[in-house]
C-alpha cells in the first residue's frame, strides 16, 4: 500500500534534485521539451505513490523512474511512427476509368427499369428490405400484407435481379 508523500519532502526532494535530472533527460532525449515533460511526469510518479523520505539515493531513484519513462516514450512513438508507415504504404483509392463509369451507369439505369416494371407493391417490398434491412414481418407489417405476400414479392423481385445479372 502506497502512502501519500509528505509535501514537504516531495517540495525539498524536487528542488534539490529537479534541475540535474531534467539535464540528464536532456542528455538522453536531445530535446528540452521532453526532458522538462518526463521530469514532471516522474515526480507525479513519486508524488502517486512512494514516500519520498524513505528514499535513500535521490538520483538513482529518480534516474530509474525517468529512464522507464524514456523507455515507454520511444515505444510509444515507434508505435505510432509504425502506424503512420502501414496508412502511408495503403494504396491510394483509385479513380474509376471511363469505361467502369459507363458500365456502373448503365447497370443502375438497368435496375432503374427493372424497378419500374415491378409493381408498386413488389417495388416496396424489394426496397424495404435492401435498403432499409427490414424483416419480413414489419415489411408485412408496415405495408398491411402477409409475411407469404412478402415472401412471394421479394421473391419475384429477387429473380428479376437475377436474370438482370446474367444478361
Amino acid at each position: 500500500m502506497s502512502t501519500a508523500v509528505p509535501p514537504d519532502t516531495l517540495d525539498t526532494l524536487y528542488r534539490d534534485h529537479h534541475g540535474w535530472l531534467q539535464g540528464w533527460l536532456r542528455r538522453k532525449l536531445g530535446n528540452r521539451s521532453d526532458a522538462a515533460d518526463l521530469a514532471q511526469d516522474t515526480f507525479l510518479r513519486i508524488l502517486a505513490g512512494r514516500n519520498a523520505a524513505a528514499i535513500v539515493e535521490p538520483r538513482k531513484y529518480l534516474a530509474t523512474i525517468a529512464g522507464s519513462l524514456v523507455v515507454d516514450r520511444f515505444r510509444r512513438r515507434s508505435i505510432e511512427e509504425a502506424y503512420l508507415e502501414t496508412l502511408a504504404a495503403r494504396p491510394e483509392p483509385t479513380a474509376i476509368s471511363p469505361e467502369e463509369r459507363t458500365l456502373i451507369i448503365e447497370t443502375l439505369l438497368a435496375i432503374d427499369r427493372m424497378l419500374d416494371d415491378f409493381g408498386p407493391r413488389t417495388r416496396a417490398v424489394f426496397l424495404l428490405a435492401q435498403f432499409e434491412g427490414l424483416t419480413y414481418a414489419a415489411i408485412g407489417e408496415r405495408l398491411g400484407i402477409s409475411v407469404t405476400s412478402v415472401k412471394k414479392h421479394l421473391t419475384r423481385a429477387l429473380t428479376q435481379c437475377l436474370i438482370l445479372s446474367e444478361a
